[in-house]
């Protein structure tokens, strides 16, 4: 009996060890990679089978699409759902708001804030109509959501349709969250033997406290695509991919600017089609470039150049229309690529404008177009005297000794001379 027992305790401690939370950290704007990012994570406690997963979020908002994403992959986990927002000074904002009231259990560190989920129109100018229709539908969302979890339904439609926010005490008081942590530990510790109603109407008793804590990060990719959702570093690699390859076709062969600015033009590309662009915004860039070239080339003072830099500065703040600020391009960034580049490009163009006009002056043909003296009767060889050298020479019709001629082409190291006046 012993040795069953036995067996038993060490059939069932791997199982035991093996418990875990899944610690994720959201600490960006909601974009689409990081739904892709809480996705994998969610999917890996499942098949751990964790005993929960913790979302550590800090956001100020993001996409309204990839939100519900987000809400949907959390509402239909197979493990609990905790999202904390911390630490003090976080706040889960917008579209973070969402995610807050959609986990199985909501905490909030002290110091920290939510609300503030209005839909934002994005791009064009709506009717009243249609931003009714918008606002009631991230109501009804909202309210589903609210609903489910056993919230303050009429408090938690009261910040999408007012933009209302709460501090982490306002929330509790109004039953938006469950508990008020300072800290992780203590946050497991409050919620140990919590019941939680699942999405499919199933109860999970929780017992997370004491657990170990797994954290979850980004893929090197995920990282890096993440960096690139930041509208200022998408506009800084199109203004420069775009300037790389202008200084690779007025200096053909050079290949190094053409493949940095071919790679910063793709991967700026890649960014753009994942955030809210407006494409208009694109061609003003694209006009931009036209301008400075005008400019170099026909230097008007400074007036195409300053109409370059403008079209610039403009397209910049028009290319991404996000719905939070941290989702556009800023004016500093506009300023600070945009009259630097513009600069450049035009004094990279008038150079290149100059040293195609300049005529050549070295070699064979820098010769063409030079004076000199017939030294020998041309009929039609002879020699000249040209640059301080005597030069065999051949003319089309019978030239005089002493006469001036001049170079108009050269065969080896045979001149071909007119006379001139």
């Amino acid at each position: 009996m012993r040795r069953i027992l036995l067996a038993v305790a060490l059939f069932s401690l791997p199982f035991a060890a093996h418990a875990s939370i899944l610690r994720i950290h959201l600490n960006d704007m909601i974009h689409p990679i990081s739904d892709e990012y809480i996705g994998r994570g969610l999917d890996s406690a499942a098949r751990a089978k964790d005993a929960a997963v913790v979302i550590e979020l800090s956001t100020p908002g993001g996409l309204i699409d990839s939100t519900r994403s987000i809400v949907e992959k959390m509402m239909t986990s197979r493990v609990p759902v905790i999202v904390y927002v911390s630490p003090a000074g976080s706040r889960a904002a917008s579209a973070g708001f969402f995610l807050l009231e959609a986990a199985d259990v909501s905490a909030m560190a002290p110091g920290t804030n939510t609300g503030a989920a209005h839909p934002v129109i994005l791009g064009e100018k709506v009717d009243d109509v249609m931003k009714l229709k918008l606002e009631n539908d991230a109501a009804a969302f909202m309210r589903t959501i609210a609903s489910r979890r056993g919230r303050n339904v009429a408090v938690a439609e009261s910040a999408v349709r007012e933009s209302k926010s709460f501090t982490e005490d306002e929330a509790l008081q109004q039953k938006l969250i469950d508990v008020v942590a300072p800290n992780l530990p203590s946050l497991l510790k409050a919620v140990e033997g919590r019941r939680v109603r699942r999405w499919d109407g199933s109860t999970v008793t929780l017992h997370v406290a004491g657990q170990a804590i797994r954290d979850y990060d980004m893929s090197v990719k995920e990282r890096l695509l993440s960096m690139l959702m930041d509208p200022n570093i998408a506009f800084l690699l199109f203004a420069l991919g775009a300037l790389a390859i202008f200084a690779e076709l007025n200096h053909p062969g050079a290949v190094v600017p053409g493949v940095v600015g071919v790679i910063a033009i793709l991967l700026s590309l890649f960014a753009l089609n994942l955030l809210p662009t407006r494409y208009a915004a694109l061609a003003l860039l694209v006009a931009a470039f036209v301008l400075f070239i005008l400019e170099a080339k026909y230097a008007t003072h400074g007036v195409l150049g300053i109409g370059g830099i403008v079209c610039m500065i403009f397209g910049a703040l028009f290319l991404v229309d996000g719905p939070i600020p941290e989702m556009r391009v800023h004016l500093f960034t506009a300023l600070v690529v945009s009259v630097p580049i513009g600069v450049i490009t035009i004094f990279l163009m008038t150079l290149a404008l100059r040293a195609r006009r300049n005529r050549v002056t070295t070699g064979s043909e820098g010769m063409i177009g030079e004076i000199g003296i017939a030294r020998t009767q041309l009929e039609p060889a002879g020699k000249v005297f040209v640059h301080g050298t005597l030069w065999n020479a051949v003319a089309r019709t019978s030239v005089a000794e002493g006469t001036r001629v001049r170079v108009s082409g050269v065969d080896g190291l045979q001149l071909i001379v007119e006379p001139t006046e």
